[in-house]
């Protein structure tokens, strides 16, 4: 049995630390990434919370509650900072890879210490699926949340129908890889393929592009 707070104190100290050396970037990204953790252990606390209520058990919990839970937590600091600083595209893409890198880290390190780290390969698995899993919807929100600014529909229609995209990815995951055998692997794809189909777009939705050189 391990203590998730003690985890988050020891990863969470020096990076506060940190924050007084960096500037502009690298420190938007830390902050976020520390938002991130944070927003992973009260998703485990209201996760753990609704599920003692509901009496759903912990699979039945990690299929169809967590994803929204998770989701909601991460998208809370999202839209904090989207509201109060008005942040640049590319802004917001950082701070939102932050916070997808930092949940997912704290996330694996909480699952290895208490369910221990049998192999390598299941080490890799575990960093490669799950961490780019939290990360890619977090893109793809960052990525939502930029359209609605762009075409001025910024609603909480708008930004609910954002989330939904990261929630139903986040689910798919969850419930394919809750059953041994084929829908497991296809299930490890899935994040994989989800960030080598978000990297272009969020050059082009976010203005990332390298702009061409005008012919001479």
């Amino acid at each position: 049995m391990i203590y998730a707070e003690n985890v988050l104190i020891c990863i969470a100290v020096p990076l506060l630390i940190a924050l007084m050396f960096l500037q502009g970037s690298a420190k938007r990204f830390v902050a976020s990434f520390l938002s991130g953790m944070a927003a992973c252990l009260l998703a485990a606390y209201v996760g753990g919370y609704i599920e003692m209520l509901s009496g759903m058990g912990t699979e039945n919990t990690a299929i169809f509650l967590s994803p929204i839970i998770e989701e909601i937590m991460k998208l809370l600091p999202v839209l904090f900072y989207l509201l109060l600083f008005e942040p640049k595209d590319a802004e917001l893409l950082l701070v939102a890879v932050g916070i997808g890198t930092g949940f997912a880290t704290f996330e694996n390190c909480c699952y290895v210490l208490s369910r221990g780290a049998h192999s390598l390969p299941y080490v890799l698995i575990r960093g490669s699926v799950v961490g780019v899993m939290h990360l890619v919807s977090m893109v793809a929100l960052a990525v939502g949340l930029h359209l609605l600014k762009r075409y001025k529909v910024f609603t909480i229609s708008g930004i609910i129908g954002a989330l939904s995209l990261a929630v139903t990815f986040h689910a798919i995951y969850n419930l394919l890889v809750s059953e041994p055998g084929t829908s497991t692997y296809v299930g490890y794809a899935l994040p994989l393929l989800g960030a080598l189909i978000l990297y272009p777009q969020t050059n082009y939705y976010l203005g990332k592009r390298e702009e061409r050189r005008p012919s001479t």
